[in-house]
């Protein structure tokens, strides 16, 4: 007699893989790219200490005599900077390390915030309902009746007002904090609609029969079928979150003077554009650019790639 020996699970790693979700991405050159450009831009603000070239805020180490040099494949360049200086003598190209850096961690740490908040809302009010539901959507209603950059400056301006002299990492905090607060708005309703099917469903009445408690309910059953819309969401605001702090740097008050991020470096570059110094300003703009764009590619995939109808 014969028996056959039942194949070993596949792992979390193997199974994704497998998936269609991998197959979608590897038959999308445009996703590739993408991937391939936050990738590197990624690990070049991750590890900008070690890649680039030079560190352009050690004053120690700038040189006014070398402000303003133009990239190095210009007559005056300098192979010691490739994309040229700025005007306090800081390599453009290091800039753009630290810049990014800085830039990716506030929209990270932005979305972030905005994804817990929302999310834990949006399922508190979906499953909820009654007053609950009401109450937390009319503040929804309250807080897409004002411009998300609107408010952003206001929270950022008036926490610099209270903590004038207040530690950068408390600046970098009240800016996250800013970005976030109309952020968690579009979590909430997209994960309140998706609860409003999924507390119906027959597994969340036998879970409620056997008399699994409503907060295990929403944590264990629920929730994970709803975190669909919100990682593309989620994805998509990475970039939303990016432009908005580079929109408060370039008005002044984004993250510290001494930390400048992308749309520092922009605001700095602006003041030297029409005087024939277009590298301090356009690199750095077009940095933010690719950052943008390939995100916004990548969650335009992942919407089409976790989308049953597609498929």
């Amino acid at each position: 007699m014969s028996t056959t020996t039942p194949a070993a699970p596949q792992g979390a790693i193997a199974r994704f893989f497998d998936g269609d979700v991998w197959y979608s991405f590897t038959q999308s050159p445009m996703a590739i790219l993408a991937a391939v450009i936050a990738a590197v831009c990624v690990f070049c603000s991750v590890f900008a200490p070690w890649v680039a070239p030079h560190n352009p805020f050690d004053l120690a180490t700038l040189n006014l005599s070398d402000a303003r040099l133009p990239p190095a494949w210009q007559a005056e360049g300098s192979r010691l900077y490739l994309l040229g200086t700025d005007d306090q003598g800081r390599d453009i190209l290091s800039a753009l390390m630290y810049g990014a850096r800085i830039s990716l961690f506030v929209g990270f740490a932005s979305v972030a915030l905005s994804l817990v908040v929302g999310v834990g809302l949006g399922l508190l009010s979906g499953f909820a309902g009654g007053k609950i539901d009401a109450f937390i959507m009319r503040v929804c209603d309250v807080m897409l009746s004002f411009p998300s950059i609107l408010v952003a400056l206001l929270i950022d301006g008036v926490g610099r007002a209270m903590f004038p002299n207040a530690h950068d990492t408390l600046a970098f905090g009240v800016l996250i904090v800013a970005i976030s607060l109309t952020g968690w708005v579009q979590y909430a309703r997209t994960v309140r609609g998706s609860t409003l099917v999924e507390r119906n469903k027959e597994y969340v009445q036998a879970a409620r029969v056997i008399g699994v408690s409503p907060y295990r309910i929403m944590v264990r059953h629920v929730l994970p079928n709803v975190m669909g819309p919100v990682l593309v969401l989620a994805t998509i605001q990475v970039a939303a979150a990016i432009l908005t702090e580079a929109t408060l740097s370039f008005l002044g008050v984004g993250v510290p003077p001494t930390s400048p991020s992308l749309g520092t470096l922009i605001r700095v570059g602006n003041d030297f554009l029409f005087s024939g110094e277009w590298w301090i300003t356009i690199f750095p703009g077009a940095m933010l650019v690719l950052i943008a764009l390939s995100v916004n590619l990548l969650g335009d995939w992942l919407r089409d790639a976790l989308n049953p109808r597609l498929r």
